[in-house]
Parts: C-alpha cells; sequence; structure tokens
C-alpha cells in the first residue's frame, strides 16, 4: 500500500495552486490569531464554496493526501455526509453504524486489541458475508487479515464515521472489561446450586456497577432494553442517552429479574407495565432509584430515574436562571394568593424548580403541603401526599382533604384533568399561594391550555400570578470549545436579542466531554408576570398573539433570547439554542 501522508489541509490546497503563497500565510496567520477552522476561512474568502471544497476533499482523501481525522479537524462539516459523497463518487458502501443494531458478538471474536489496531468494527452477519465498517477503505492488507480472523465467510467492508466504529469499539472494550463477571454470571445460572435469581452475587454485582457506572457519568437515568441479539444498557447523560454497556441477550432475564425484586416488583409478570422504587448506598453516598417496566416486543424496557437529593435540593439563586426572570419569579412567590406554574416538557427541571422555590419560602409559621406522584425527594417542614390512584388518592380528592387542613402554601406536582385545575384556581382565589406544573412549549400557552381545559376566562384572570417556561441546554465543553462565526442569516436574526460584544464557539468534543463537545446542563425560562393589562386580556379573551405581543413591548425576555445570550457569551452552541429554543 501506498504510504500515506496526513499534509497538512493548508499546505495540500497550496501545493495544488487553490492558493497563492502570500495567501496561505495570511491564511495560517488568521488560523492562528482567530481559533476558527479552515473551512470557514476559506469559504469567507471566497476561495472556494462548499460545493467544491467537498469535491477537492474527495480527492485528496481518494488519493492518500488527507486522512479523515484532518478532514474532520479543519472543516466544519457533516463527516457522515461527507462518506457518503464519498462512497458514491468511488463506488464503494458507507454504513450509518447508528441506525444498524451492532451484533457484538461477532467483535468479541476478534477481540478489542485486534479490532482497535484494524481501525474495523465487525457489525452484522449471514449465512454468506460478515459486514465490517472501516475507517480507511484503501488499506488493501486489511482483506486477508479479515479472512484470517472471520473463516469461511464473504467479507464485505463499509467505509464509517470513525467517531461510531470508535464508540462501538469502546462497548466491546467496556465488555471485555467485565468479562470475567459476566462468566460467573453464567455459572451461576447454569449450575445446580444457584437456580434462584436472589441468590446470584454475580448479578448483583453487575447492577452494582451498571449504576457506578451511570451516576459517574453524571447520568439521570438508566435504560435496559433487550434486543433479538443483545442487552443494551444506555444512561441519559445532559439529556441525551448514551450507550454505557452491551451485553449479550442471556444477560438480559436474571438482570431484569433481580432489578424487579429490589423494587418489590412481580418477576412473573411481563405482559403489563409496573413501577417501584429502591434506594441503593454507591460510592458511599444514599440514592433512589424509581424504576418503570414496559413490556415491548422483545422483552421489557426498564428505566430506572436516579434521584439524588442533593442535586434537587439547591437553591433558588443557583438555578442559572437570567437575572430579570428571577427577580420576576421571586417576586411573584411574595404574592399572599394565586397560582404560579411551570411548564415545559418532561426532564426540563420542573420539579427542581417547584422544590427550589418551595425551600426559598418555608417557614415554621406557614403551612405547606404537596400532593405528588411521585413524592421523588422528602422535605422538612413540608408536608408531602403521595397520590394513590388504587386507593382512590388522586390530586383532586387530595386536594379536597388539604383544604380542609389550613394551609398556607401547595404544591400540586401536576395538573392533569379540569377537577383538579379547578380546584387549585378556586383554593388560589381564597386565600392560597398555590404551585404547579402544565406541559405546555412557553409561558404563553400555558394561558391557551387552561382555557382549553374548561376553565371560565374571568376565573384565570384573577387567578394568575405568573407563568414560567423552562427548558434544560447543554452547555459547551469549555476544554475543546472552538471560536466559529455564524452564518449571515442567523447572526441576522439574533443579532437584536444579544449584546453588543460577543462570541460564538462551536462544539468539538475531546476526552473530557466524552467527545460530545457538551459537558452539563443548566436552566433557560421566562417568566410571564400576569399584571392588570394581562388580566384584562385574558378576561375579555384576548388571541394568544396578542398577549405575546404586549408582553415582548413590556421586558419580556423568551426562552430564545435567554439561550441566545448564553451562546454569545460562549456558553452553549446556536446549534443547541435552535435545538432546544426555538419552536
Amino acid at each position: 500500500m501506498k504510504e500515506r501522508k496526513a499534509l497538512s489541509v493548508v499546505d495540500f490546497l497550496y501545493e495544488n495552486k487553490i492558493i497563492s503563497q502570500d495567501t496561505l500565510l495570511d491564511i495560517e496567520k488568521e488560523l492562528e490569531d482567530s481559533g476558527d477552522d479552515l473551512g470557514s476561512i476559506l469559504i469567507r474568502r471566497k476561495l472556494v464554496t462548499t460545493e467544491t471544497l467537498n469535491i477537492l476533499l474527495i480527492e485528496a482523501f481518494k488519493n492518500g493526501l488527507i486522512l479523515l481525522h484532518d478532514i474532520y479537524e479543519h472543516f466544519t462539516i457533516d463527516l457522515d455526509k461527507f462518506l457518503e459523497l464519498f462512497a458514491r463518487n468511488t463506488k464503494t458502501d458507507f454504513v450509518d453504524l447508528y441506525s444498524q443494531e451492532v451484533n457484538y458478538a461477532l467483535g468479541a471474536k476478534a477481540g478489542y486489541q485486534k479490532l482497535s489496531k484494524l481501525g474495523i468494527l465487525p457489525y452484522k452477519e449471514d449465512d454468506i458475508n460478515i459486514y465490517v465498517a472501516v475507517k480507511d477503505p484503501f488499506d488493501i492488507s486489511l482483506q486477508e487479515q479479515l479472512h484470517r480472523i472471520f473463516r469461511n465467510k464473504l467479507i464485505k467492508i463499509a467505509i464509517a464515521n470513525p467517531e461510531q466504529i470508535d464508540k462501538h469499539l469502546h462497548n466491546i472494550e467496556i465488555s471485555e472489561s467485565v468479562k470475567d463477571l459476566i462468566a460467573d454470571i453464567r455459572q451461576e445460572f447454569t449450575s445446580k446450586a444457584a437456580t434462584d435469581v436472589e441468590e446470584s452475587s454475580g448479578i448483583l454485582k453487575l447492577i452494582e456497577l451498571i449504576l457506578k457506572t451511570s451516576i459517574i457519568s453524571g447520568g439521570s437515568d438508566i435504560h435496559i432494553e433487550p434486543t433479538e441479539t443483545n442487552c443494551i444498557v444506555r444512561s441519559r447523560i445532559d439529556g441525551m442517552l448514551k450507550e454505557i454497556f452491551v451485553f449479550d441477550r442471556d444477560i438480559y432475564p436474571p438482570l431484569s429479574s433481580r432489578i424487579k425484586l429490589l423494587a418489590n416488583l412481580d418477576i412473573a409478570e411481563k405482559r403489563k407495565p409496573q413501577d417501584g422504587r429502591f434506594s441503593a448506598t454507591i460510592m458511599e453516598k444514599h440514592y433512589d432509584f424509581r424504576i418503570s417496566t414496559l413490556p415491548i416486543m422483545t422483552g421489557e424496557s426498564i428505566v430506572l430515574r436516579i434521584l439524588d437529593k442533593s442535586k434537587v435540593m439547591i437553591k433558588l439563586e443557583d438555578l442559572g436562571m437570567h437575572p430579570e426572570n428571577y427577580q420576576k419569579f421571586r417576586n411573584a412567590m411574595s404574592a399572599p394568593y394565586g397560582i404560579i406554574f411551570v411548564t415545559g416538557p418532561t426532564g426540563s427541571g420542573k420539579t427542581t424548580t417547584l422544590y427550589a422555590g418551595m425551600n426559598a419560602i418555608k417557614d415554621v409559621k406557614k403551612k405547606m403541603i404537596t400532593v405528588e406522584d411521585p413524592v421523588e425527594y422528602q422535605m422538612n417542614l413540608i408536608q408531602q401526599v403521595q397520590v394513590n390512584t388504587k386507593a382512590n388518592l388522586t390530586f383532586a380528592t387530595a386536594l379536597r382533604s388539604i383544604l380542609r387542613q389550613d394551609p398556607d402554601i401547595i404544591m400540586i406536582g401536576e395538573v392533569r384533568d379540569k377537577e383538579t385545575l379547578k380546584i387549585a384556581i378556586e383554593a388560589s382565589l381564597t386565600g392560597h399561594l398555590v404551585f404547579s406544573t402544565l406541559h405546555t412549549n412557553d409561558a404563553v400557552s400555558a394561558i391557551t391550555r387552561i382555557v382549553d381545559m374548561g376553565i371560565e376566562a374571568y376565573l384565570i384572570s384573577g387567578a394568575l400570578v405568573a407563568i414560567q417556561a423552562q427548558r434544560l441546554i447543554r452547555k459547551v465543553c469549555p476544554h475543546c470549545k472552538v471560536k466559529t462565526e455564524l452564518p449571515e442569516d442567523v447572526l441576522e436574526e439574533i443579532k437584536p436579542l444579544i449584546p453588543e460584544h460577543y462570541q460564538f464557539y462551536k462544539a468539538r468534543g475531546c476526552d473530557k466531554c466524552n467527545n460530545t463537545g457538551y459537558t452539563g446542563r443548566e436552566m433557560i425560562s421566562e417568566v410571564l408576570v400576569i399584571d392588570d393589562t394581562i388580566q384584562s386580556m385574558i378576561a375579555r379573551g384576548a388571541s394568544k398573539e396578542d398577549i405575546a405581543k404586549y408582553a415582548d413591548e413590556n421586558g419580556f425576555i423568551s426562552m430564545f433570547k435567554d439561550a441566545a445570550v448564553r451562546a454569545a457569551n460562549g456558553k452553549t452552541t446556536i446549534e443547541e439554542v435552535y435545538r432546544v429554543a426555538k419552536s
């Protein structure tokens, strides 16, 4: 095979007379000063178009002058799209490994060390072929080595994103690291002495490893999902699911049964959803885990919600709200009566905000009662009621009883129906301060939702104090973020919202952020204060658009503006802003 040289991309363009020597020197200086990627500089200087750049890079890659690493490192392009284009151009196959169910048993035959050295991943097989994803389709010695690993099968090679190959290889490496533990589990379940799932110490060690790995990674949920060939364990980290373990299918039955036993669920019941919870001490810290099982075609999907009290018992001022929105929300909580709604999709931190608000105003002089489904965290000085539908203790029935307890402040975990909403509003109009949540996309939409649920406009206008809508946005990794310039049309749209001095960054990915480019999340929010004018508008049935227009003219800070300012200050990326905050 022809020896490759990983030429710098700038030198390659110069040697191919795409840029002059003077331009080369200018570009090298700009690269050093600005920190921008080469692709952005070339397009901004109008030396190449995006289409021309792709063609040049395909030719350079095809002729072995540039490595995929160079392309990824120096150009803001979608690597998957580039590889698809390259595959079409060279009549080779391309595979998106994220859309495939990878058969990890194939990789286990070769072993992580050999696969990693060759930069390959066998991902599926049929009666005739083994399908292998490769980083380097030009390595002609690869076929011979693959035939030595997989005898009696034809080898079908496809190029894939190197990052995807590495992530799957990492799963194989992790599986190898727990190989002895898996072997112990198999031995325990095949031996006559350990026919009872409760007697398996190996499966308990595996569960502890899964919990510990997810907690160390900063996960909020653990998803255990059986497929036809594997048992996949994923963790939701910063709002995104990430594979942390992949086991062979035979590990799933004992794993699921033991988790059910921990949560006091029926291990024989596999046709109905079940819910439960258990506690465990991981790394000398106490955690609660809420369990949900759901029958699916290949078994049961099991989700464990990690409940860490220290994360939820955060002070209101530490939630990271925009200063003006924080002040509006704080002022609303000092109202003697009325209802305050916190809205947003599932997993947007509504419960955290409510608990922080309740903690900020709790007092020995006040009677505070909550009704939740479920009660996730227990708080001092607050009486908490757990919904129990089997005992007919619903939100509505609990609320009626709560009102006879003479409370000052009530928190309702979620308003799900007209009956609960009506009682909550009546309570707010009779001298109680009520907190609750709704599922709406923005603050103004909450008003429309309440009207749609059948509550009279005059009751809504008199009861509402404020509505906060919120989302969680990922923070760009400070260790690998790269300065970037926005396209003109995007910059023009957000320019009125951002400060005069700004610097945008893009996510790159490094070891410290698991190559995601992001680490941690923070809240973006908008707070609609219901003043006299908005009360009047609600009472006379004004449209959502009219209320939004009035709010914008009177200092309303939208979630999109909150997020755009954070991107302009280098805390997140504009891609994340549009993903989370642009409705």
